[in-house]
């Protein structure tokens, strides 16, 4: 990738067009490499033209944005533009970047768009095996293929590793952040799991090394679809 994200924009509405082509001309970023009123255009653009960056409505004639996102052997990431809620769950299954609900704000559109930046950095630069906790008044190494699960705790966030326990004074969102998306996922608002280390999930609750971590409602899709993917649960 170069200093910028390449992306196109493909929606059958006008003003949805002309209003993601201004936010994208605000994001410095962000270069824009088409505008599309349908798949089949895109199609036709993406044969020869690889992008980083698909902004894509849903609810196009003839060709969904979802139907032509599953024809894609080697899909670009994905932000979903839609009004309509119902189709987020099988959108994060096929691991869109983000699913941005009509009509979309320039702050909610930036945020989805620093996550796919933070994305393409990450990629860029390798992820790192190793994080670095400030715990008991010194800087402590994390393996990541140590962690089994990251508790919140107020103030302090306890991670929990195969051998021991390291308590750190940062939040759960922060450490979110800076952990590989692929290998962690957040299945409740004070927990945080590695998905390699999930041996059964059996209803609201997920089971690793004799521990029971709580799966919240609005989690429970998105982390199922995970593991299916990362194990074939």
């Amino acid at each position: 990738m170069t200093n910028k994200i390449s992306c196109v924009i493909t929606d059958d509405e006008p003003l949805a067009r002309k209003g993601l082509r201004g936010y994208v001309d605000k994001t410095d970023f962000l270069e824009l490499r088409g505008v599309f009123e349908d798949a089949f255009q895109l199609s036709e653009f993406m044969r020869a033209n690889p992008v980083d960056l698909l902004f894509l409505d849903i609810e196009m004639p003839d060709f969904t944005g979802i139907e032509f996102l599953k024809t894609l052997k080697n899909p670009p990431k994905v932000i979903f533009t839609t009004a309509f809620e119902q189709y987020a769950i099988e959108g994060f299954e096929l691991e869109i970047m983000d699913y941005l609900l009509k009509p979309i704000s320039y702050e909610r559109f930036l945020k989805a768009t620093l996550k796919a930046k933070a994305y393409f950095t990450s990629k860029s630069q390798g992820d790192p095996d190793y994080l670095f906790v400030k715990a008991n008044g010194k800087l402590e190494k994390i393996i990541l293929s140590d962690v089994l699960f990251i508790e919140a705790m107020e103030n302090y966030v306890a991670i929990h590793l195969i051998e021991n326990k390291i308590i750190t004074h940062t939040t759960i969102k922060s450490l979110l952040e800076k952990l590989p998306a692929q290998k962690f996922v957040q299945t409740h608002r004070s927990y945080i799991v590695a998905i390699d280390k999930v041996q059964t999930i059996d209803n609201n609750i997920l089971y690793m090394n004799k521990h029971q971590i709580p799966l919240s409602k609005q989690s429970r899709e998105k982390v199922i679809g995970v593991c299916k993917k990362n194990r074939g649960l």
